[in-house]
């Protein structure tokens, strides 16, 4: 059997999916930085996917971009969640709106 185009496209809107679903439904703020980072993820499976399909770099290159942002996101947004921590001593999304005073 060979992997073609197909195979990876369902995958990464398999992935795709669950990501959506985890941000969509989990309260915990590390759960929805996990789905996004999931989410971004099959988007770069796509990139590269279609890069190998059409025998062109470009969508190599942008998986590389979007993976440095990828990682300024995630130190950025730990910072953010330990501050929130902090300050609230939970990771509840509902706990958020006490920090608008």
């Amino acid at each position: 059997m060979v992997i073609g185009l197909n195979h990876y496209l369902i995958l990464a809107a398999l992935l795709f999916t669950i990501g959506v679903v985890g941000v969509l439904t989990r309260r915990n703020v590390l759960i929805i930085m996990m789905s996004v980072e999931l989410m971004l993820n099959s988007a770069n499976l796509t990139l590269i996917a279609f890069s190998h399909y059409l025998l062109n770099a470009v969508g190599q290159v942008f998986v590389f971009f979007s993976m440095t942002v990828a990682a300024a996101e995630v130190g950025i947004g730990l910072a953010i969640i330990v501050t929130i921590f902090r300050n609230t001593e939970s990771l509840d999304i509902a706990k958020l709106n006490l920090l608008k005073n």
